[in-house]
């Protein structure tokens, strides 16, 4: 797990995954997430837009980053 820094107090998830290299595209980090293959603090979460904020981890197809 490596642990991605942001400016602002929160980010939304789908562009998180986008920020800390877990997907390639935001459309691949859209499909994830609605199928499911996304979890939050070890919690499956199927909206693109939940808000993180610093500490929580995000795993995606065996990969983690947390916010920081």
């Amino acid at each position: 797990m490596h642990d991605v820094a942001i400016d602002a107090d929160m980010i939304r998830l789908g562009q998180f995954l986008k920020l800390a290299d877990l997907v390639d595209t935001g459309g691949e980090g859209k499909i994830l997430i609605a199928s499911g293959d996304v979890t939050v603090n070890g919690e499956v979460d199927t909206r693109r837009g939940r808000q993180l904020r610093r500490g929580d981890v995000v795993r995606v197809l065996g990969r983690a980053a947390r916010v920081a």
